[in-house]
């Protein structure tokens, strides 16, 4: 049975709310939670596998480097695109996947009411087609939660200041500032991004991309053309030089070999680049407590369209919750039970040379089993049944070539030629530890271990992969080591700090939040 106050510490004196200690000390891993759920109709059996997730990861803690108070906003960003109800064959029932189901989001409210948070403190917000919402359940979902729930089709030149939240992007390549739906990345926010098992022309909308639906219109049209500048956004928000770095990183990528990056036109890989830029920009300064993909049952196709009958999308029951950290990660094992190769979606390419992403591969992922009552068990991939969610991605029609509008992107992927950053394996006498706290507003320490005598330096890098500082460069002794570094002066982002000491190179991440 498990307790509906699970507590990470002194049961007397948690008062925090916190994420399981194990996800948050294995930031890169991903796991997996199978649920069983019949039909997706069943709404009493989503809700309750979304209250038994919420029950097991969430809980109070007396740790106050990886605990926020009960006083924060909680921000719930669901998938909740435009469901295309103008296409012949529309129903409510035929249209649920296009949608994080709302009853699994409903658990997971209740869940976090049960830690003390009250409906007040809850926040939805989601800039595409509010019309939608009514027939996606939600509507009805936050009348009976309290929740409060808005959708903003609203151009931001026409929002009042306290309707956005403007955040800097100092390593954008795209964005110099991005226009959030407040509170999203506000202070004293805690961010839950659910997003869907569902295919689209990106390969999968996942966890990366379900962030794009937190920014203000026009903003968030990220999946325009390249040039576009996404119809009308202000140029003072956008890097000058943004369409030419584009453009160079896109010839650049291609000679690189990115599968499919070659395919031409509108629809082909500059079109893939440039989206795929803007999501990385956006997820640069966007930073969840926790990324989720609700894949209780899953969707292939194009929001209705699809490879089923009478070219309608289908909805199979899948069964899984895929959660973690990192984002990029999530999303690759996603792409992998979905039946995809993960290597062959050069999104995952790009993340890794931004250093959000440690690894494309999907093997080299640290991967667990989440059971709801005991917590995490070292899994492998291949006890888990992968599914066919079929997608139109840089579909292989040109050249002679003649592959299905609908398709998997399962071609075999040599991983050996993607080894850009690594954390690799600590070797005996070695090791570079997890900064702690992390994430970081001011000072943060780095626990390293020599096996001798030598030279070290220890680097920060920001996400472009640029040093920014430097913590050591001299001799040490060996043994362990504790340094500390202070990020006060760092934008709000991801960093990798890096260390060298003779053939031993190893990098960490390093969220910075202020």
């Amino acid at each position: 049975m498990i307790s509906p106050a699970k507590t990470f510490g002194n049961k007397n004196s948690s008062s925090l709310f916190g994420i399981h200690p194990f996800i948050l000390q294995n930031s890169d891993a991903v796991f997996v939670m199978r649920t069983s759920v019949n039909l997706k109709t069943d709404s009493s059996a989503i809700k309750e596998a979304g209250l038994n997730f919420g029950r097991s990861v969430f809980g109070l803690t007396d740790n106050v480097g990886n605990g926020i108070p009960l006083t924060h906003k909680v921000v719930i960003k669901p998938n909740l695109t435009c469901r295309n109800r103008t296409r012949i064959g529309y129903t409510i029932e035929r249209s649920m996947g296009i949608v994080t189901d709302a009853y699994f989001v409903e658990g997971i409210i209740e869940s976090l009411k049960e830690l003390g948070f009250a409906s007040g403190q809850f926040y939805i917000r989601e800039v595409n087609c509010p019309d939608d919402l009514e027939d996606g359940g939600y509507l009805d979902m936050a009348e009976r939660t309290g929740i409060d729930l808005q959708c903003i089709d609203t151009p931001v030149t026409e929002l009042s200041s306290d309707k956005v939240q403007w955040v800097e992007a100092p390593n954008g390549v795209y964005f110099r500032r991005i226009p959030f739906l407040w509170p999203v990345n506000a202070p004293n926010t805690l961010l839950l991004n659910i997003s869907k098992f569902k295919t689209h022309g990106m390969g999968l909308t996942l966890c990366a991309k379900n962030l794009q639906g937190t920014i203000a219109m026009n903003y968030q049209a990220h999946c325009s053309y390249y040039g576009s500048n996404m119809y009308g956004v202000n140029s003072d928000d956008l890097n000058p030089t943004a369409n030419v770095d584009i453009l160079a990183n896109y010839n650049r990528h291609t000679a690189d070999g990115i599968p499919r990056w070659d395919r031409p036109g509108n629809t082909g890989g500059l079109w893939q680049e440039t989206w795929a830029t803007r999501c990385l920009d956006n997820n640069s300064v966007t930073f969840a407590g926790l990324h989720i993909i609700e894949g209780i049952y899953g969707r292939d196709g194009n929001f209705m369209d699809g490879p089923g009958q009478d070219g309608l999308a289908t909805d199979y029951m899948t069964n899984y919750i895929i959660f973690g950290r990192n984002q990029f990660h999530v999303d690759n094992i996603g792409h992998y039970l979905a039946g995809h190769e993960p290597g062959n979606f050069g999104l995952f390419h790009l993340a890794k040379e931004r250093g959000m992403a440690l690894t494309i591969n999907p093997m080299e992922i640290p991967f667990y089993e989440w059971l709801p009552d005991t917590g995490a068990v070292l899994a492998t991939l291949g006890s888990f049944q992968r599914f066919s969610l079929k997608t139109y991605y840089l579909r292989r029609d040109y050249n002679g070539q003649n592959e299905p509008y609908w398709h998997l992107v399962n071609e075999p992927f040599d991983y050996g030629t993607t080894a850009v950053i690594d954390e690799g394996s600590d070797m005996y006498g070695y090791s570079l530890k997890q900064n702690y706290p992390n994430p970081v507003r001011n000072t943060t320490s780095i626990n390293f271990q020599i096996p001798h005598n030598g030279h070290v330096l220890v680097e920060v890098l920001n996400s472009k992969g640029n040093v920014i500082d430097v913590l050591v460069n001299s001799q040490l002794n060996g043994g362990s080591h504790l340094i500390y570094c202070n990020a006060s002066n760092y934008p709000s982002g991801l960093y990798i700090y890096r260390i060298h000491f003779g053939d031993y190179i190893r990098v960490k991440k390093m969220i910075v939040i202020h």
